[in-house]
């Protein structure tokens, strides 16, 4: 009975069987890229650029900005006690930052009402802040922008697809359909990808930004309170 359940080697049962065994394809992400389309993926690719150009000039931009000499703000109320405003405006420009330049409006205004010093003080802090959220909105954009130019590469593709369907007389292979249809949704996972990124580099920067104004208000008010302290 064993014999009959026996497979002799090099027979066709056996050939069968080693050619039924499935290779498995793999593809990179150039070859991803590649088949996304040029006239989609070379839009994604330069805002992908400007989006990283954006966040790492604006993060250190942001972090220059938010450096603070601890001994400054004690300096400036020593001269500033002592009547030396001459020194607290030297002293000033000698520092480079933002603060210093908040500081320094305020302490050529010093003799006018406080109301006065203080607007000019949150005037120069206001242009500050400006500056740090230059080129944010671009980068927003990008992150709204690079899924939506994906999704109309999709789109572009699928009616591609389908029009190569509707014109085959032939009809046409699974093969052919799948393929399409992949290189379809490779600029959708690009445009996603590029927008999320884009999106989470916004919101670290947007939340650099505010950390830098809360030192700038810490800072506007210590002055303030330096500036009354010789009349109390």
């Amino acid at each position: 009975m064993n014999m009959f359940l026996q497979t002799p080697e090099g027979s066709a049962t056996g050939g069968l069987v080693e050619d039924a065994i499935p290779t498995e394809e793999t593809l990179s992400v150039f070859e991803l890229i590649a088949n996304g389309g040029w006239y989609i993926m070379i839009p994604l690719g330069i805002l992908s650029v400007i989006a990283v150009y954006i966040f790492i000039e604006r993060f250190l931009a942001i972090q220059k900005a938010s450096k603070e000499d601890p001994q400054f703000m004690n300096q400036i109320k020593d001269f500033i006690h002592d009547g030396k405003i001459d020194a607290a405006n030297h002293l000033c420009n000698q520092t480079e930052g933002t603060f210093s330049k908040m500081i320094q409006k305020g302490v050529k205004r010093i003799g006018k009402p406080l109301g006065d010093i203080s607007a000019a003080v949150e005037n120069v802090a206001k242009l500050e802040v400006y500056k740090l959220e230059e080129s944010l909105s671009t980068l927003a954009t990008i992150a709204g922008a690079a899924p939506m130019i994906g999704f109309l590469g999709t789109v572009i593709g699928m009616i591609v697809v389908f029009h190569e369907m509707r014109i085959s007389d032939a009809g046409i292979e699974i093969e052919q359909l799948s393929g399409g249809i992949m290189q379809a949704m490779v600029t959708t996972v690009a445009g996603l990808v590029i927008g999320i990124i884009a999106y989470i580099a916004y919101n670290v920067l947007v939340a650099r930004v505010e950390k830098v104004v809360y030192k700038m208000e810490a800072t506007t008010i210590e002055f303030m309170d330096l500036l009354q302290e010789p009349a109390e």
